[in-house]
């Protein structure tokens, strides 16, 4: 199976500092925010982005994992941070490709429990094949692709990232 890098490394990088700048320029009126990233490569993608605001702006950046099972996501949903964390402040949920949308759907569905001041998504890769009513608000890119499709984004240790479609 043949591998058609989507993004590389500089241009992950430089997707990252966008959606950071365009984070902070839709919560410049607020003193924190909460970057809650879907476990594994969304939670790495969030760091990402909490590190790169933290060095444009003065926000403070709480970082916030959060747990769902992706197979059965109507089973609980856990976060790092405790609901008095994140409840009255801005929060921006971070996954690495927005595919069916069902895993955003329902970590979207566990904060709403919670009153907050602005609630966002953010996707490097946006596929559009939703099954359910959510959109990214920040993404990277957006790819029209077959439903046979396969996105994979790696972040890796030597900090060579990549995206690539098979």
């Amino acid at each position: 199976m043949s591998k058609n890098i989507i993004l590389t490394n500089q241009e992950i990088e430089h997707t990252i500092k966008r959606i950071a700048y365009q984070i902070y320029e839709t919560f410049i009126d607020e003193e924190e925010i909460v970057i809650a990233g879907i476990a594994s490569n969304g939670f790495v993608f969030a760091k990402k982005i909490a590190d790169s605001l933290n060095t444009i702006s003065n926000l403070k950046v709480s970082l916030c994992e959060v747990q769902i099972n992706k197979h059965q996501p109507v089973s609980d949903v856990q976060t790092s941070l405790t609901k008095e964390e994140y409840s009255n402040k801005g929060l921006v949920l971070v996954d690495d490709v927005l595919n069916s949308g069902t895993t955003l759907i329902y970590a979207v569905r566990h904060f709403l429990d919670v009153p907050l001041k602005k609630f966002k998504t953010a996707v490097l890769v946006d596929r559009n094949h939703k099954k359910y009513p959510v959109k990214a608000d920040f993404k990277g890119i957006s790819l029209s692709t077959s439903s046979l499709d396969n996105v994979e984004v790696v972040f890796n240790e030597e900090g060579e990232n990549y995206a690539y479609l098979s």
